[in-house]
């Protein structure tokens, strides 16, 4: 998130959401096909990546995107890493993993979290509040793309291997946002790269590669396998590394009650899976 936010207003939002995904998906493709993961086949297989890389690519980097521009790091972050609340309405719905007492009472509290998360940005200019111009409202809408993408690699990879599939989504998700990017004349097709310094090079390629290419391929393929809710609960801890390195490089703060908002919801992620870090 840090990364991305520093480097936004220099190449575009559309820009850096597609160079996270494509140079990253073609590194996982060429690793797999390395190991001898077998290239996906078939109807079935291209129709589920390509529903997938809509999904969880395009949808959710694009949205995250938008929403960076107009929210913190750390509070862009905390919401999308709400998505395990999603995740675990869907897992129980399509797989049978139950969220006992606790966990729902945890999904109420994340409704709660949430809305404190909105209320500041609703209320501090009542006449001029736009949803579409909210970027709490963008990173709620990727963070739901990334729960369902979450969901959906489980059929993903009924048909093709899941770390060939991972790579070919980030691939495919990843050519929409060109257009998009040449579409909203992102600034990287004005000279800006020309302009772009070490760092900045540095923070593209550390958003590609490790929030991409190995982020992606060890999540996905975790996500073939064990309880999805469990799995998806581990990015709780991302908005905490988010909210440092925020604060430390970019000078970001949350207002008090946006920070009651995020304790609430990380509060209601961890109910949700309390059972789960239980039973086993």
């Amino acid at each position: 998130m840090v990364a991305m936010k520093e480097v936004l207003p220099k190449v575009g939002p559309f820009f850096v959401a597609s160079f996270r995904l494509i140079p990253a998906g073609l590194l996982l493709i060429g690793y797999a096909g390395a190991k001898g993961r077998p290239l996906p086949s078939g109807f079935n297989a291209w129709f589920s990546i390509s529903l997938f890389a809509l999904v969880d690519a395009s949808c959710f980097q694009g949205f995250l995107a938008e929403g960076l521009q107009r929210t913190s790091a750390g509070l862009g972050s905390v919401i999308i890493d709400s998505q395990p609340l999603t995740v675990a309405v869907l897992a129980a719905l399509f797989f049978g993993e139950s969220i006992g007492y606790v966990g729902a009472t945890g999904l109420v509290l994340g409704v709660v979290g949430l809305l404190l998360l909105e209320l500041p940005v609703i209320t501090t200019d009542q006449t001029d509040f736009s949803l579409w111009g909210s970027g709490e409202w963008w990173m709620l809408l990727s963070a739901q793309s990334m729960a369902i993408g979450t969901v959906m690699v489980r059929w993903v990879s009924k048909f093709s291997d899941p770390v060939m599939a991972t790579g070919w989504h980030m691939v495919l998700g990843g050519l929409p946002l060109v257009a998009l990017s040449v579409l909203n004349n992102d600034p990287i097709f004005n000279g800006s790269l020309n302009e772009l310094s070490a760092i900045d090079l540095s923070s593209l390629f550390y958003t590609s590669i490790f929030g991409g290419a190995i982020s992606y391929g060890v999540f996905f393929y975790n996500a073939t396998r064990g309880s999805l809710t469990k799995l998806s609960s581990l990015t709780f801890l991302t908005p905490m590394f988010a909210s440092i390195f925020g604060f430390l490089y970019l000078g970001e703060s949350f207002s008090n009650l946006q920070l009651a908002g995020a304790f609430i919801t990380l509060v209601a992620i961890y109910m949700v899976n309390y059972k789960d870090s239980t039973v086993e």
